[in-house]
């Protein structure tokens, strides 16, 4: 089953579950960590000491050091703040071009519907992964890249699903006789689609931004996207991972951030699925 069909159940037999608030919590923990960290510990990641390349934690670098004698913590939050900022616009901005585009097509059907869904295919058709990284050499070393490219990676699934479930609701008898009241395409959106879309869209973002977490680590484990100095938690692990043996505990830090995020997204997508 895809994740469109397993979002299209009636939005009625979802609500709250103990994976959802499991989900939230650690996603909360994360994003609080991650914006809480440059308060509590004011150090710029950025600044080295090759003095204390690899050692322990102490009171300015509770996490330790890396091997350039950078905050191991505040380049842990730096890390994380960046991919939780890009995935987020990315899970918007495809949000609204997918939802936008969905709604077109099954409001006008014909050869716009058509045309959206040949689009659509044809984009699908080209890894995700692939055109991330098109994109990438396109506008090298920037966040800008990993925006675009994830955006157009990520609109396809809301696009397929709001396409099937704004079709399936605009044949139903309260959409019919709102449109021969002659109420306008806001309103009929606003009163019978997005009530019954949300649901289903906030799981897709869910996965979505799991999706673009992943996606962003992956290029930077291969030293695509975002360059050193600054922090990104795919670069962090190549890295570190010549010291793993000296510094096994610094390697395993960018790691357990990443799963972390990647379970508390899953979890949010899952609970809202049951």
């Amino acid at each position: 089953m895809s994740l469109s069909d397993a979002t299209l159940a009636p939005a009625a037999a979802r609500g709250p579950t103990r994976a959802q608030g499991a989900g939230a919590a650690i996603l909360l923990a994360v994003a609080a960590f991650a914006w809480g960290t440059p308060l509590l510990v004011p150090t710029d990641p950025l600044d080295q000491s090759l003095l204390d390349g690899l050692a322990g934690p102490d009171a300015a670098a509770p996490f330790g050091y890396d091997h350039l004698g950078r905050s191991l913590m505040a380049r842990l939050a730096a890390a994380l703040r960046l991919s939780l900022v890009i995935a987020a616009a990315a899970v918007i901005s495809a949000g609204l071009l997918g939802v936008a585009l969905g709604v077109l097509a099954a409001w006008r059907g014909g050869w716009t519907d058509r045309v959206l869904a040949l689009l659509s295919d044809s984009v699908l058709a080209l890894p995700g992964l692939l055109m991330v990284l098109i994109v990438s050499a396109i506008i090298p070393d920037t966040a800008l890249a990993f925006w675009v490219g994830l955006t157009l990676v990520l609109w396809i699934e809301y696009f397929r699903l709001t396409r099937a479930a704004t079709a399936r609701l605009l044949a139903a008898p309260g959409v019919q006789a709102s449109r021969l009241l002659g109420f306008g395409a806001l309103y009929v959106f606003r009163r019978h689609l997005w009530p019954e879309l949300a649901p289903m869209l906030l799981t897709v973002a869910a996965f979505g931004a799991a999706t673009a977490i992943m996606l962003i680590a992956a290029l930077g484990f291969v030293s695509v996207g975002i360059r050193p100095p600054r922090p990104e938690l795919g670069q962090m692990m190549v890295e570190l991972l010549p010291y793993y043996r000296e510094a096994p505990l610094a390697l395993v830090q960018p790691v357990i951030a990443i799963f972390l995020t990647i379970l508390a997204l899953n979890l949010l997508a899952q609970g809202r699925r049951a």
